[in-house]
């Protein structure tokens, strides 16, 4: 446990800054902040890579302002308190996910959909993130974190875990459940789905042979290309890919009264399609964010259900090969950075 002591700033910190869209990604360092009320400095252990980290750097999320630090699935040791923070505790482990703040006062926040907050911060977007040795967060949006799993294990909960467990409440009830693009978060929210009695199939991209055989590994009763059709009607599909063809292939995929549930913050333009393949009371519907409800839910949740990562573990400073690992899908599961001394 730290002492006391630990609030008081003592050096500087190094991240990994996006300087530019579309730009390389900076070493920059700087004095340790000093946390506000209400806030929290974090030493961070280790911080997930996510795709929507890749829609951030790569200038496709409206309104970026730059510089910022990418990253949302941060795990680490409180470090510091801001004035009037009497939770988490000095060197409690914690989490801390995409939803950074919300403002608690507009209709969607008093209605408990604060994931729908008129004025919200994302972190790694809008305010500072994890590719660093140090994260200020709001004390009210970090997490803590239970038992002895690994930092880099836990990391990718935070998200793609996060959003993967709102994805799967949205399929409902459903029994067969087909699940695009077999990344970070399908490869944990399959091992849930599995743990509930659901028969999973999932899709990679055509040709994929290595991300198929990782599926039916982990629980899948069949894996195939985005391209073929599953062996029988599914009741619901998950969409991760930011692939926005995929949406009429999944259309295609489910039974009538079937759902499509878009899981991601970003997709390429969704093809025109014909009526038919959504009449029969299918739907479509998207998941945007996340509640802290969400996050406490499903921590418990992936503890119960035994749910194990596969995380490729990368030093902070090669954050740029992390993201270029994940832009071209040679990732199986997720990747994680660490700190480390940084360049020379």
């Amino acid at each position: 446990m730290l002492d006391a002591r630990a609030e008081e700033n003592d050096g500087a910190m190094w991240s990994m800054s996006l300087e530019a869209p579309g730009g390389p990604l900076k070493r920059v360092e700087r004095p340790t902040p000093e946390p506000g009320p209400g806030e929290v400095r974090l030493k961070i252990l280790a911080c997930g890579v996510c795709r929507t980290d890749l829609h951030v750097v790569d200038g496709e999320l409206p309104d970026l302002r730059t510089p910022i630090v990418p990253g949302h699935e941060i795990v680490g040791l409180v470090e510091a308190l801001g004035a009037g923070v009497v939770s988490p505790a000095l060197g409690q482990r914690v989490g801390v996910g995409w939803l950074g703040r919300t403002c608690g006062v507009c209709a969607y926040c008093r209605a408990g959909q604060e994931n729908l907050c008129d004025a919200p911060e994302f972190t790694g977007y809008t305010r500072d993130g994890g590719f660093a040795t140090h994260v200020v967060a709001d004390a009210r949006f970090v997490y803590p974190l239970a038992g002895d799993r690994p930092a880099p294990d836990f990391a990718p909960l935070l998200c793609a875990g996060l959003i993967g467990w709102r994805s799967l409440v949205f399929a409902g009830e459903a029994r067969r459940l087909g699940l695009y693009g077999f990344g970070a978060a399908a490869h944990i929210i399959a091992q849930v789905a599995r743990w509930q009695g659901r028969r999973v199939f999932a899709f990679t991209r055509p040709g994929d042979e290595a991300a198929q055989a990782f599926a039916l590994r982990l629980g899948a009763e069949w894996a195939g290309g985005s391209d073929a059709a599953p062996p029988e009607p599914l009741d619901a599909a998950i969409i991760y890919a930011a692939v926005g063809p995929l949406v009429p292939a999944a259309l295609r995929a489910v039974r009538k009264g079937g759902k499509v549930v878009c899981g991601g913050i970003h997709m390429s333009d969704i093809p025109s399609f014909p009526y038919e393949i959504l009449w029969g009371e299918r739907s479509v519907t998207s998941v945007a964010n996340l509640t802290r409800s969400d996050a406490r839910d499903f921590l418990r949740i992936a503890e119960q259900a035994g749910v194990e990562t596969h995380v490729s573990v990368y030093p902070l400073s090669k954050a740029d090969a992390a993201l270029d690992d994940l832009r071209a899908g040679r990732l199986q599961g997720a990747a994680v950075l660490v700190p480390d001394e940084g360049p020379a």
